[in-house]
């Protein structure tokens, strides 16, 4: 596994990393839900059109470390800048009846199979997976590759968005404000109406007790 500071200057590092050509990362959001489906994405740069040809996404950066706003506004750039990108998912049935690792290592293979080609060099982050493309693992490689953090952007905004549009299905859960996350306000609900069709069933979730209890 490949691993490098996490404050490294993220398109130099892919620059360097790939010599200048093509790099594909992938990343997944979604992982951590309670309900709603796993997410992931690649990305291609091509770093022979040059460093200007990146000079919109200088604020990219781990989608765990912007702001939703942000996020958004990064996602049509980051579209406009890749060579090649993919999204797709996994239901919660799906995660229920393979597992939640098995799930994100076959999602993650997928995202990189359909960019079709996958560029001879890409990097997953954190995992090095079973099958798919040639690929190499990059321990926070979301906070490292510029490819990679473009991914995780990618990711979280389609698999917020979508939550978004069920909150609209499911109200009395608060998707909207949590995204299917095990927050507290999630857990009550889970408490209080049960599980929906969107939940993972197979997780074990810890409900609270009601106002008052003190926990």
């Amino acid at each position: 596994m490949v691993s490098l500071p996490a404050d490294a200057d993220l398109f130099a590092f892919d620059a360097d990393y790939c010599g200048g050509g093509e790099l594909a990362g992938a990343d997944e959001a979604g992982r951590g839900c309670l309900a709603g489906p796993l997410v992931a994405a690649a990305v291609v740069f091509d770093y022979s059109r040059g460093p200007g040809a990146f000079a919109a996404l200088a604020r990219l950066n781990d989608s765990k470390k912007l702001s939703r706003a942000r996020r958004e506004e990064l996602f049509p750039l980051i579209v406009g800048a890749a060579s090649r990108f993919t999204i797709v998912m996994a239901a919660s049935h799906t995660i229920d009846d393979r597992g939640l690792h098995r799930t994100n290592l076959a999602l993650l293979a997928r995202s990189l199979t359909s960019l079709d080609p996958c560029p001879p060099l890409a990097l997953v982050d954190g995992y090095q997976l079973p099958a798919g493309p040639p690929h190499r693992a990059l321990k926070h490689g979301d906070a490292t590759s510029a490819c990679v953090a473009a991914a995780s952007v990618l990711a979280k905004v389609s698999r917020d968005r979508l939550m978004m549009q069920l909150h609209q299905r499911f109200p009395q859960y608060g998707f909207n404000r949590h995204v299917g996350y095990a927050t507290r306000d999630h857990r009550q609900a889970i408490a209080e109406h049960g599980l929906s069709s969107l939940h993972r069933r197979s997780f074990r979730i810890s409900l609270p007790l009601f106002e008052g209890d003190g926990t």
